[in-house]
């Protein structure tokens, strides 16, 4: 009796309660705004509320397991991704012109989720066990660790999940000791390249012209970003719909089950990728603001984690973690309002899918993980 109470307050422990308090939140906002995507009660609905229990038990279990655990275990995760991105490379499933899965008998699965969490924990792994006396040396050891599962998942094509991984990978190798001074040059080059890519729209967006190093329908994106009038009906119509969803919400938006873009089915994929719009049309500017609010006070949390571990592994997972929710939330917004291609990215505990909630999951479990570890005193 006594031992199960200990294990019992052991998992209460386990658990960082501001952030698990935010992260229920989020949860309850998640399925409320399901619940009005789908127009009720259905399997869809059913489904998320399962993917958030499963998510829930991965968060517990991976705040379960000390940061050293982690540490030791982050080498055979980061090389077991790999090799399972090897397999879909030759064995993989095929599924709407994209080769992502790999069917391993027992289960069907997407790796490339995988290493969303495996590469910043084997960046922290690497610049924990070289921290006091990195060199260049180093960080060109740990841009090709990134590279690695980053080439492997554009070649699938999943562009949006390969931003996902060389992001979170960024953030360990900037937070590891990379200069700022050593990224201007590169933040110049995107600037002009961007600047070219809008000049000269006119050209490089017309038919038969090959961008060489992106698939035909990645060029669309990107020129329907820049354009989507041009295609209204057919590759404009998620943004323009979106747009107009968002604009008519208003500042108050329109009420719970009340949006008339999302109910009509002008909204295409409102349950997954697009249902900041079904939420914008409903809960309107401030709304939108108060989801953005919970969003920082959950990435802020991520980085006070970060900023008070005791490792040099936890401080760099941490921030690596924290990052991953503020890029998830970036680029999905970014997309939907306009800003950004489409690059089929969730938004965080809204949008409909196991793998990514499981991901989001186990990456605020290790939060809690760092958050409560205590070095045991020699």
């Amino acid at each position: 009796m006594k031992r199960a109470f200990h294990q019992g307050l052991r998992a209460l422990v386990a658990f960082d309660w501001p952030l698990l308090t935010l992260l229920i939140i989020m949860s309850v906002v998640g399925l409320t705004v399901m619940h009005s995507a789908v127009g009720g009660t259905d399997w869809r609905f059913a489904d998320q509320a399962r993917n958030f229990f499963i998510a829930f038990i991965a968060m517990w279990a991976a705040a379960m397991l000390p940061p050293t655990m982690l540490q030791r275990l982050s080498p055979y995760v980061y090389v077991l991704g790999v090799v399972l991105l090897l397999g879909v490379e030759f064995f993989g499933e095929t599924s709407k012109g994209a080769t992502r899965w790999l069917d391993l008998g027992v289960a069907r699965i997407q790796p490339s989720e995988m290493l969303k969490i495996s590469v910043p924990m084997m960046l922290a792994w690497y610049f924990h066990r070289n921290q006091g006396h990195l060199r260049i040396r180093d960080f060109f050891v740990a841009a090709l660790l990134v590279a690695i599962p980053f080439i492997l998942i554009v070649r699938q094509p999943d562009l949006g999940t390969a931003l996902l991984v060389f992001a979170t990978g960024f953030f360990v190798i900037y937070f590891g000791g990379l200069s700022f001074r050593l990224l201007i040059p590169l933040f110049l080059l995107g600037a002009v390249g961007i600047g070219v890519l809008i000049y000269y729209e006119d050209v490089i967006c017309q038919p038969g012209v090959d961008w060489v190093l992106l698939h035909e329908y990645q060029k669309h994106r990107v020129c329907t970003l820049l354009d989507p009038t041009v295609d209204p009906l057919g590759r404009g119509f998620h943004t323009i719909q979106s747009m107009i969803a968002i604009g008519s919400g208003g500042v108050y938006g329109k009420g719970y089950l009340m949006g008339t873009q999302s109910h009509l089915d002008f909204i295409p994929e409102r349950t997954t990728d697009f249902i900041f719009a079904v939420f914008a049309e409903e809960f309107g500017l401030y709304g939108g603001i108060m989801l953005l609010v919970l969003y920082a006070l959950l990435i802020a949390r991520g980085l006070h984690i970060a900023q008070q571990a005791r490792t040099q592994y936890g401080r760099l997972l941490a921030g690596a973690m924290s990052m991953m929710f503020f890029v998830y939330v970036f680029v999905n917004i970014g997309m939907v309002t306009g800003i950004l291609p489409v690059v089929g990215v969730p938004l965080p505990f809204l949008s409909y899918g196991g793998t990514a909630l499981l991901t989001l999951g186990i990456g605020g479990g290790i939060l809690m993980s760092i958050s409560r570890y205590r070095p045991q005193k020699a």
